[in-house]
């Protein structure tokens, strides 16, 4: 199993869509995959096409973790056709997001809080994927994501306040590393919502080549005109008809791919 957290220090730069995006391929590559929305938003939730039940949402799991049997809890996706009942066994499964989760966003938790959600996941052995959907700061929420994290995926549009976010949230990962969670490191950073015909975004996507070489994973993700429509309709972009979504899909596959590639390396290198 492989917990990702999909993280940006800067609002507005398609975090969810990312993370929705690589869920999408995962669900189409049939990997086992669960996506914990952690943002109180609960955006992740809406455009998995998740409504809430008598299910507990992660914010009251994290209450109490070592009692939240995170399997009774989980939900199915609205996007797998046939869902077997709670934590289905289908392909796709969601830990439900809420404002609950707010109460822990603020920049003074502890070690025991911040490993609620590492307590919580510890059921979680079925999935070879986690997906984390982190709020956009770098609070409690985010660093409890970190704790139970393998891998950090950053999120960045090619412009200048995200560039420089994107440079702070990699030095928050590297003292993080050090204070509280050895095992973590970045998996890669996703450019996305970019304008292929913009010179802005040409220069900054040059320049954060520049600044962060190989963390920077191949394909970007160009700017795409129905992704609200996409989400406001709870599809898969897989799923979705015309041939723009099916390029996206296809980028994502490949996203997907290469971040799965960038994980299996790293713990290659670590092992020798």
């Amino acid at each position: 199993m492989q917990v990702v957290s999909i993280s940006s220090l800067k609002g507005g730069v398609g975090k969810t869509s990312v993370t929705t995006g690589l869920a999408s391929a995962a669900l189409a590559a049939g990997i086992p995959t669960l996506v914990v929305d952690l943002d109180p938003h609960a955006d992740a939730t809406t455009a998995l096409g998740v409504q809430a039940g008598d299910q507990l949402d992660i914010g009251r799991m994290l209450k109490n973790p070592r009692k939240a049997r995170l399997l009774d809890n989980v939900v199915s996706s609205g996007w797998v056709d046939h869902p077997r009942g709670n934590g289905g066994g289908t392909a796709l499964d969601v830990a439900v997001g809420s404002a609950y989760t707010g109460i822990y966003d603020r920049p003074d938790l502890g070690r025991r809080d911040l490993r609620r959600l590492s307590a919580v996941l510890a059921p979680a052995e079925k999935y070879e994927l986690v997906l984390v959907d982190c709020p956009p700061s770098l609070n409690g929420l985010t660093r409890m994501a970190w704790s139970a994290s393998d891998r950090v995926v950053l999120v960045a549009e090619p412009g200048l306040f995200s560039v420089a976010g994107t440079e702070r949230t990699m030095r928050a990962i590297q003292l993080f590393r050090q204070e509280f969670a050895p095992q973590l490191a970045p998996a890669g950073i996703v450019a996305n919502r970019v304008r292929p015909a913009s010179s802005e975004h040409t220069f900054r996507l040059a320049e954060m080549e520049s600044m962060f070489g190989e963390l920077l994973l191949a394909p970007h993700i160009p700017e795409q005109a129905n992704w609200q429509q996409i989400q406001g309709a709870a599809h898969a972009v897989h799923h979705w008809p015309g041939d723009s979504a099916k390029n996206t899909a296809k980028l994502f596959d490949s996203l997907l791919e290469n971040m799965l590639s960038s994980n299996n390396g790293t713990r290659e290198r670590r092992k020798r």
